[in-house]
């Protein structure tokens, strides 16, 4: 079974089992995490891309960690005007473990 879910902002094709690196989310590690926002879903039977067949699915997440990524470096610059400015950014991120999709 498999399923794709948004979550900021962004889409994530899921599995039972599978682990996923997801924005941050505010949760304790070990919580369990449930997503509403399916927006497909393949099971035995096939494809279930209407609204009203996904009205009542979720998945069910575990936390992992809690991290930060990489740096990420920006750096603007002008020529012939002396103008550099360099700035550093570290995203939050959440780390899931899927463990269960649910399609009532």
């Amino acid at each position: 079974m498999h399923a794709v879910m948004e979550t900021g902002g962004k889409q994530y094709r899921v599995a039972p089992g599978d682990i996923v690196k997801v924005e941050k989310c505010d949760a304790e590690i070990g919580d369990k995490v449930e997503f509403q926002s399916v927006l497909l879903l393949q099971n035995d039977q096939g494809l279930v891309l209407d609204s009203d067949g996904l009205k009542n699915a979720k998945i069910i997440g575990e936390v992992l960690r809690q991290e930060r990524d990489k740096k990420v470096l920006v750096f603007k610059k002008k020529r012939r005007k002396n103008y550099r400015r360099t700035q550093g950014h570290r995203q939050s991120y959440t780390r899931l473990k899927i463990v269960d999709i649910v399609n009532k």
